[in-house]
């Protein structure tokens, strides 16, 4: 089977756009006003969710990462209580996606850092995943690395601390919970380790990689060996998840390009590839002859 390509929260058409509401404008508002508020934000983002997931299915995408912010402020008790009446709904978008073997999963934003040296920050960083984790249940998603909720290791040579704090962690959420490497804090081999250590698998991503150890391409023979040492951290190999992009302006930026015009030729017997790049479907259609040919 050629890899499955994955499209990140919206398209570079206006096909899938989602809602926002930023907490000033909420809180100008009464508290009845702000439930009216997120009522209509979340009947919109559901509607939103199911034409993605229609998208998906017709372009042959069996991917889709939805937005950390589907549902604003549902790690909050406002959020909650106005969620709470759409669980019916959401039990039958996720019972459909998984019918049409569509994979769901999310990547929480950059607050949250499970490695950090405030509990505070901790704290709040739980908070955030367990509002994913409970998306992902009122979506009836199983809770396995399938739902993958992926994450950076954040604060630098904090290894133990990062350990300790999954091991902590509700099942809902450790249980879907991937690691995944970075360009500063935590190499492709640190935080390797580091999943080795806390039975959680590793998102791999190639552009991270040669930012992180400074190379001159996807070809070098260590992009092939942490793909597979990634593999193996996962209980169902063929569930393994990676990411792609290029750098926009060199090889080596960090910053992401419109498309992908490089892909590493190890990325070939990847079974799910996430396509970081900045025109969104766009970067998956041009990937169709190098699909086939992996394939």
């Amino acid at each position: 089977m050629p890899p499955h390509l994955g499209l990140v929260c919206i398209t570079a058409s206006t096909a899938v756009r989602y809602r926002t509401i930023t907490r000033k404008r909420l809180l100008e508002h009464s508290l009845d006003g702000q439930r009216k508020l997120l009522d209509e934000l979340y009947r919109s983002n559901i509607q939103v969710l199911d034409n993605a997931l229609r998208y998906c299915e017709a372009e042959g995408i069996r991917l889709y990462r939805m937005p950390s912010s589907l549902f604003p402020f549902s790690d909050e008790d406002i959020g909650r209580e106005v969620l709470a009446p759409f669980a019916a709904t959401l039990a039958r978008t996720g019972a459909r996606a998984l019918e049409r073997g569509i994979r769901l999963v999310m990547h929480p934003d950059q607050f949250v850092v499970l490695s950090s040296d405030s509990a505070g920050v901790v704290e709040n960083s739980v908070k955030i995943l367990q509002m994913h984790a409970d998306i992902m249940d009122l979506l009836a998603q199983p809770r396995t690395p399938w739902a993958l909720l992926e994450i950076h290791g954040g604060k630098a040579d904090r290894d133990d601390a990062l350990v300790a704090n999954i091991a902590r962690l509700p099942d809902a959420i450790r249980c879907r919970l991937g690691l995944e490497n970075d360009e500063y804090a935590y190499s492709a081999s640190e935080i390797h380790a580091i999943c080795l250590r806390t039975g959680v698998p590793m998102v791999f991503d190639a552009h991270h990689h040669i930012v992180h150890e400074k190379l001159d391409s996807y070809e070098d023979p260590s992009v092939g060996e942490m793909l597979d040492k990634a593999r193996a951290t996962w209980v169902v190999p063929e569930h393994q998840l990676v990411h792609i992009s290029n750098g926009r302006t060199s090889f080596n930026d960090r910053q992401h390009s419109d498309l992908i015009s490089t892909m590493p030729s190890s990325y070939a017997r990847a079974p799910w590839i996430e396509i970081e790049a900045k025109s969104k479907e766009d970067a998956i259609n041009g990937l169709a002859g190098w699909r086939a040919a992996a394939g």
